[in-house]
């Protein structure tokens, strides 16, 4: 039978043990060992058998063993301590305190965060990397309020078959048995938020925080008794179901996550944000209800806009159409139209916001979340250099007339939090060599003069550790599969401590190429049962439940691990959670990635195994195309170029095997007389020297909070200054500048002083006459682009100079002059154009209006001496 059912009933503690309430309820646990080791000591059997999970602890241990804790004075002093360190961690001043005209606070949208294993509410990593943002801000004291979804199955645990094919499970999660807090209104009831929908429908929804240390993160539930079948389980589970179930989703993470802050903020007290980040487009929603709130204010449409564009950060995370979210137009229209319209907001507005620029590729019957985040955002970032310059390329169209290098996209690199992926033993290690790294993250320089006996040593006990777990996991797996027990005596010789461990996880779309390794599957064997320098490899991923070409692909991998001759040397360990990653991080002596260049956005399990004294093999993409050096990894080369997929995989391939075969096994095994390899130890101090402060989450945080977060805020509070008097007037002037746009022309431009043969050193007086039309020389900026010419004529990477206005006829013709220094040798040429000017843009290519002259007028294009 089954329960109709299901949750969990707490232990109630003895009132001197109340503080461990308190830290179980706190996430901070999951990175500070400090109490971890409390609880394990509240019950080691106990704290084994649940995973290391503190609220299955309290669960699950004896009410005996809790009043002999409660009568134990050193473990009730260690409890006060550890009660104490928290209450002081949560409100002592830190970085972010120290700035002036940053945010009161920051609304953080994701559809998935990986806090801890014990929280499952991610699939990949999107999820990580929004749970490392939240641990960095908390460590900084940046006042995030993260907001999300409480998905009541998850993501998926993964099993395989007996021919090795992905099965996936869905267990059922009990918010009761998760380190989680109902919120509540001040008479006790649970607070709650809603959503009108088509047909008179409504979409209900509680709201459950995970205090993640200093960061409240709200995460939406719409199992509750007011909502129909199919509303409650719009929480069901992590992108799952169809459109409509997709589109529910996001439309409870957007306009409910808007509605969780306020109600959040009214019942706590805590600031209410001022500027709001929209991690993908999955949370795109949020700018239209922050509209509708202004438009109630009596706002206009297109004031309320540019109040909320001001205050939004929008960062996308995919290199490739296929990744963004894409909804029918109509099945848009029906949610905001008919009888569901919201009274200030028209439904034809808010199918403007998603609708694909033209274009090759355009499709005007689907709604673009990815178009709208950007449109509702007046800052953008994409998460890699590599990446910003890809996006750049991919969102061109929404600003046409500007060159790719001036799409008002930027990009701040990701980070890892290091105290959640380092091994303790680096930690430790660090602490006491380099405190000031633990302290400030300072100091890196100073990994080259750590012990190389100590760092090999960590590294032998980080490899034995995944050794243990590898073997573990692999029984569990192969008896789930069929296998007798009699049949796995093999397993306890799985793996090798000692042998050169490659590590790979990821998830399984085909563009990260889980097989690539497999493209000369002879050549792998002779690599991985070399009798002299072996190599072993540990492989984890999912693949999403609807990919059948994923599946097939961790099929092959499985197929290949389980053959007799090879599966001691590798392994595919299902189920790839929190827990395994940061073995396989730890423990991998080389993190290899080998995605198709350039689909991989960053890619952050490399930062990782780095921070741990591992070294990267790596195709160059995502963030190890800024930062390889040459001396901290090795970069597998990529065959750019290559249209036939198969043979660009063989090339790949064998580039992988000659640098593992060649490089990375000579390298590892060429030992000392003390048994240490030096030249790859060389490596090691170097990869955490030259990487460390790089892939820091705190770096990322601190860029943020520099480069987007307070120019944000800036911007959000002068908009909203007097009663939004400067939205009203910025959003009066844009709308009167695009219509005047077609009157604006470059009529001449001429230029003087540098005779028939250019030198360098010169300079050349340019003066322009412009066409203002209806406009003032107050709404425009003329500029001179300059530089380098290709074959084309066209510019690259040009520079510009401001024109000044001399003169300003009747006829609104305007004579513009300036000076362009003729400061490299070479094809130089020159052009001149018209932008929009006012001091409340972000770019000069925000509103996406340029002039420039009809003919190349005034072109000088020649080699300079």
């Amino acid at each position: 039978m089954r329960a109709i059912r299901r949750f969990t009933v707490r232990t109630v503690l003895p009132s001197q043990l109340a503080p461990l309430g308190e830290l179980v309820q706190n996430l901070r646990w999951s990175w500070h060992p400090e109490t971890t080791d409390l609880f394990a000591e509240v019950d080691p059997e106990v704290w084994e058998r649940v995973d290391h999970d503190p609220v299955a602890l309290l669960g699950a241990v004896e009410a005996e063993r809790l009043r002999e804790l409660a009568q134990d004075r050193r473990f009730l002093r260690r409890l006060a301590d550890a009660a104490d360190d928290l209450r002081e961690y949560m409100t002592a001043p830190r970085w972010y305190q120290s700035l002036e005209d940053a945010p009161k606070a920051i609304g953080y949208f994701s559809p998935e965060y990986g806090i801890s294993a014990a929280l499952p509410q991610y699939s990949g990593g999107l999820g990580i990397l929004a749970g490392d943002h939240l641990k960095a801000a908390s460590d900084l004291g940046v006042p995030i309020l993260g907001v999300g979804l409480l998905y009541r199955h998850g993501y998926f645990t993964q099993s395989l078959s007996a021919e090795g094919w992905q099965l996936e499970h869905y267990p059922s999660l009990d918010p009761g048995g998760l380190p989680l807090t109902l919120l509540k209104e001040e008479d006790g009831a649970p607070a709650r938020i809603k959503i009108g929908l088509p047909e008179g429908r409504v979409l209900h929804a509680q709201i459950w925080v995970a205090q993640v240390g200093r960061v409240p993160l709200l995460l939406l539930d719409s199992d509750v008794a007011e909502n129909d079948a199919v509303a409650r389980d719009v929480t069901d589970r992590l992108y799952g179901g169809g459109g409509d179930h997709r589109l529910m989703q996001e439309l409870l993470l957007g306009i409910g996550g808007v509605r969780a802050i306020r109600a959040y903020c009214r019942i706590t007290g805590h600031p209410e944000p001022e500027v709001f980040h929209t991690n993908e487009g999955h949370a795109g929603f949020l700018g239209l209800e922050r509209i509708r709130e202004l438009t109630e204010a009596r706002l206009s449409f297109e004031e309320a806009l540019e109040a909320v564009r001001a205050g939004t950060v929008f960062t996308t995370h995919t290199p490739v159409p296929a990744g963004i979210d894409r909804f029918p137009a109509e099945m848009i229209a029906r949610q905001f139209g008919g009888s569901n319209a919201w009274p200030t907001v028209s439904v034809d507005r808010i199918l403007e916001l998603g609708a694909e620029p033209d274009g090759p590729d355009a499709d005007k019957s689907v709604f673009n979340m990815a178009v709208m985040g950007m449109r509702l955002a007046q800052r953008v970032n994409g998460v890699s250099e590599l990446h910003g310059r890809v996006s750049r390329e991919m969102f061109q169209g929404l600003w046409p007339g500007f060159d790719v290098d001036e799409v008002p996209i930027g990009s701040i690199t990701n980070g890892v939090h290091a105290p959640t992926w380092v091994g303790r033993e680096m930690m430790e290690l660090a602490g006491a060599e380099l405190p000031s790294l633990i302290d400030k993250a300072q100091g890196w320089e100073g990994a080259h003069k750590l012990s190389e006996a100590d760092i090999w040593g960590i590294r032998g006990t980080l490899r034995a550790r995944l050794v243990v777990e590898a073997r573990r996991r692999l029984r569990k797996s192969w008896r789930q599969r069929g296998a007798s027990e009699a049949e796995l005596g093999w397993v306890d010789e799985a793996l090798d401590p000692n042998v050169l461990t490659i590590g790979f996880a990821r998830r399984v779309p085909s563009y990260k190429r889980l097989t690539l390794m497999l493209n000369q599957p002879d050549r792998l064997r002779r690599l991985l049962l070399d009798p002299d320098k072996p190599v072993q490899i540990v492989i984890a991923g999912k693949a999403h439940p609807a990919d059948e070409g994923g599946k097939k692909l961790i099929q092959q991998i499985v197929r290949f691990a389980d053959s007799e001759d090879v599966r001691h040397r590798i392994v595919f360990l299902p189920d790839y959670d929190m827990a395994l990653g940061q073995l396989m991080v730890t423990g991998s002596d080389v993190w290899m990635n080998n995605p198709l260049r350039p689909l991989e956005a960053c890619g952050t399990s490399g930062m990782k195994a780095a921070l741990n004294g591992g070294l990267n093999l790596s195709i160059r993409d995502g963030w190890w195309d800024e930062w390889y050096d040459g001396n901290n990894g090795w970069a597998i080369p990529s065959a750019d170029g290559v249209d036939d997929p198969e043979r660009r995989d063989e090339l790949e391939a064998t580039a992988l095997y000659d640098l593992i075969e060649r490089e990375v096994a000579d390298r590892f095994y060429d030992r000392a007389a003390d048994g240490l390899p030096r030249r790859w130890l060389e490596m090691v101090k170097h990869t955490l020297s030259s990487l460390g402060p790089k892939v820091l989450a705190g770096r990322m945080l601190r860029d943020y909070v520099t480069d987007l977060y307070t120019p944000a805020a800036v911007s959000a509070r002068s908009l909203a200054a007097d009663g939004y008097s400067n939205a009203r007037l910025f959003a009066a002037w844009k709308l009167r500048v695009a219509k005047a746009w077609p009157g604006v022309r470059v009529e001449h431009v001429e230029a003087t002083g540098v005779g028939d043969t250019p030198e360098l050193g010169a300079r050349l007086e340019l003066g322009a006459t412009i066409a203002l039309g209806e406009l003032s020389p107050d709404d425009v900026q003329v500029q001179a682009a300059y530089g380098r010419v290709g074959a084309h004529d066209e510019l690259l990477s040009p520079s510009y100079v401001t024109l000044k206005v001399d003169s300003v006829g009747d006829d609104g013709r305007a004579h513009y002059t300036g000076v362009v220094p003729l400061d490299r040798t070479g094809a130089f040429g020159y052009t001149v154009r018209v932008v929009p000017f006012h001091p409340l843009m972000a770019s000069v290519a925000e509103l996406g209006l340029i002039a420039v002259p009809e003919e190349p007028v005034g072109m000088t294009n020649g080699t300079l001496r």
